[in-house]
């Protein structure tokens, strides 16, 4: 269950994080988002992250946690990352119809 749930937040914490990004708001978007909401997404994003690495070394404890959350966060990253590189190519596909 711990691992279902690390998950959850790491997945919700990098795709905050990557909307605090310029690029993925133009990419999925098509605008920037404001200044402040670009701050919360971002402050979602690390406290998302935190929770997630105190739900695993809460568990596991700080030895086999930290390596739990290293790889919770690497597959939440190539996740986002295959999501955003998907809706830029649909997006650019579009264009071109």
């Amino acid at each position: 269950m711990s691992h279902v749930l690390a998950q959850v937040f790491c997945l919700a914490g990098f795709t905050a994080l990557a909307f605090g990004l310029r690029r993925p708001q133009h990419d999925v978007l098509h605008r920037s988002l404001r200044r402040p909401v670009v701050f919360a997404l971002r402050a979602v994003g690390t406290c998302a992250l935190a929770i997630a690495l105190a739900v695993l070394v809460g568990v596991s404890g700080w030895g086999f946690g930290l390596v739990k959350f290293s790889g919770h966060t690497t597959l939440a990253a190539a996740l986002v990352y295959c999501a955003l590189i998907g809706c830029g190519r649909r997006a650019a596909a579009r264009v071109r119809c």
